[in-house]
């Protein structure tokens, strides 16, 4: 939706429970030494498929537990994000991709690492991935690790549901990103550069 700007939405997850956290070890120490996580789940929520990545997070705010991971929702990528990943080790972007030859067909779930735009970083109201994070380095210089999970939609008009295939393709899309995450914040594993379904 053009115009709109950042409409972003954040959820810190756990650390929010109705129990105390150990005596043993702090919460607040937990939440420092773990790798910080974000998801930035953007498109528009009222473009029928094209806020799958909405409706993902929607999911994943559920069922995410442990400190250190926060949900962002947006309708695009702008500037301003370059400043949020930075607080951040690792990002992952969810979004819906128009059908086509470089997307697969409808349905279809994909996972790529992000590399660094080539080249200087053009300032527009709506960047890709790798241009938030080489704003992210050249502004703040920070390197988060990044990755992009895109589910390839089918309809992108006006309306809030999800076509079928994408709608059955949801959980599959969760479970990734939910694997994805638990990657990320351990430090003893390196998520895969790409993959697909």
């Amino acid at each position: 939706m053009a115009g709109v700007g950042v409409a972003p939405r954040l959820a810190a997850l756990g650390g929010t429970g109705e129990g105390a956290p150990s005596p043993h070890r702090p919460l607040h120490d937990k939440i420092h030494t773990m790798p910080r996580a974000l998801i930035i789940a953007y498109g528009n929520p009222l473009r029928s498929d094209d806020g799958v990545a909405w409706r993902a997070a929607d999911e994943l705010e559920d069922k995410i537990v442990g400190a250190g991971v926060e949900i962002l929702r947006t309708h695009q990528l702008a500037p301003e994000l370059a400043e949020t990943v930075s607080r951040f080790e690792a990002v992952i972007f969810i979004d819906a991709a128009a059908a086509g030859e470089s997307n697969g067909h409808p349905g279809e779930l994909r996972c790529a690492q992000v590399g660094l735009s080539e080249g200087p970083v053009r300032f527009s109201h709506q960047l890709s991935p790798a241009s938030v994070i080489a704003l992210a380095r050249q502004l703040y210089a920070a390197s988060p690790r990044a990755y992009a999970v895109t589910l390839t939609g089918e309809c992108f008009d006006h309306g809030e549901a999800l076509s079928p295939v994408v709608a059955a393709a949801l959980p599959a899309l969760v479970t990734r990103i939910e694997a994805l995450i638990e990657q990320l914040v351990s430090p003893a594993t390196v998520p895969p550069d790409s993959d697909k379904h």
